[in-house]
């Protein structure tokens, strides 16, 4: 303990899948910083918001996760949809989100800076930006590669039933 590492070899490692005793360049297949400024937009899209990749399997080599940003300007809102049987985290970074779900989009929350949101499988849901004036800024990461969006044709209920978030474990 306490001795330098020099961390630019190769090691032998007994990766999940592949060859046990596999040589890994850490170097190339380690950590991976992607900057702000470097996502990409080619990926599927919603009305109403822009989606940019920050990591996936092409761009970092994540096997189980996507992760990437999500943009809803000043008054605006996605059209409803689902993301398959995908799970997803927003992180509201800038802004106020106000989400709708249901079959009929009947219920709704809303979310600050600091606040995370978890969307369960097919479940389908609207973001909306609450504010008429400021863009709202998210992160997403999903648990899987696939670009699931599938875009649905819904008449929304009004108004949507105000659901407050209740830890089931310490209540």
């Amino acid at each position: 303990m306490g001795q330098d590492h020099d961390k630019s070899h190769v090691h032998s490692v007994q990766p999940a899948d592949p060859t046990p005793g596999a040589l890994i360049d850490w170097k190339v297949h380690g950590v991976k910083v992607i900057p702000g400024n470097a996502l990409d937009p080619n990926t599927a899209q919603t009305p109403g918001m822009n989606r940019a990749t920050a990591i996936n399997y092409a761009r970092a080599g994540a096997e189980k996760l996507w992760a990437g940003t999500v943009t809803i300007h000043a008054n605006a809102k996605t059209g409803a949809h689902h993301h398959g049987d995908l799970e997803s985290i927003i992180f509201v970074v800038k802004g106020r989100a106000r989400m709708r779900w249901g079959e009929k989009l009947e219920f709704m929350a809303e979310a600050g800076p600091g606040d995370f949101i978890y969307v369960p499988p097919y479940v389908p849901h609207q973001e909306i930006n609450a504010s008429r004036d400021d863009v709202l800024e998210c992160v997403l990461v999903r648990s899987g590669q696939e670009p699931v969006v599938v875009n649905l044709d819904i008449a929304p209920v009004e108004p949507p039933e105000r659901v407050l978030w209740r830890d089931p474990i310490h209540r």
